[in-house]
């Protein structure tokens, strides 16, 4: 079963999945344009941002995480975005192993009552000591969620496209377009959970019309829009959204 709840820190999520079967057995990850912490079996992980749906494999049934903000994981985790682009990687790759040990203990001794408040914890230490997210990334994440072009997303940053570019990839893991896209998707997929005809999506979520929905969806989920709905109708494990990985 999946559960979320906000996270003490701005824009993320705490979430667990606890139940009998694999994480990702109903349905598929998308694409979000987020990162996530995760904890599972006594390791941390992270799950960086996909730009296709990732089907997660087996590992220990119970998971916890915390989904951060696009953009905002990079700066905590000291990691550029684009390092972990489509990857789920093991904390141990990534810092020193001295750092990991002494952060996994510290989310172990607190892990057997509570793992996802025991992330949290440590996911709010770690941002207390590290630089924070850069707003005007933030405002270009937030400008492309609602719908604003890339070139006037751009220029309302004050940046120009190369150097938007080079400031997307270490923040979002992806270029301000594929970011576009994808935070278009989660739009339209919000659209559909709620039961709303797809010509209606199309229009709302920013497409041409509903063939681009369709070719769209398909592209960045492996599923027509009708399958999609179909498995997130299934699906009790998790939301879409969620990062859980193997």
């Amino acid at each position: 079963m999946y559960r979320e709840r906000p996270a003490r820190l701005d824009g993320a999520v705490v979430w667990t999945v606890t139940g009998g079967r694999p994480p990702g057995a109903a349905a598929p990850v998308l694409p979000d344009g987020c990162m996530d912490l995760l904890w599972n079996d006594g390791r941390l992980l992270v799950a960086g941002p996909d730009t296709r749906a990732h089907a997660p494999g087996g590992g220990g049934a119970a998971w916890a995480g915390v989904r951060f903000a696009p953009g905002d994981a990079p700066a905590l985790l000291g990691v550029p975005a684009r390092v972990l682009r489509d990857r789920r990687a093991d904390l141990a790759d990534l810092w020193p192993a001295g750092r990991v040990r002494a952060l996994t203990a510290r989310v172990a001794r607190a892990a057997g009552t509570d793992p996802a408040g025991a992330l949290e914890e440590a996911a709010v230490a770690l941002a207390a000591e590290a630089p924070r997210p850069d707003p005007l990334l933030r405002a270009v994440a937030a400008a492309l969620g609602a719908g604003r072009s890339v070139a006037a997303t751009a220029d309302a940053a004050g940046l120009g496209p190369r150097a938007l570019h080079r400031r997307s990839l270490d923040a979002f893991g992806y270029g301000p377009k594929t970011l576009a896209r994808i935070l278009r998707l989660r739009r339209a997929l919000r659209l559909i959970d709620a039961g709303t005809p797809y010509a209606v999506v199309a229009a709302a979520a920013g497409y041409a019309d509903q063939p681009h929905l369709v070719r769209e969806v398909r592209a960045l989920t492996g599923m027509t829009p009708s399958a999609y709905a179909a498995s997130a109708n299934s699906s009790t494990s998790r939301p879409s959204g969620s990062s859980t990985t193997a």
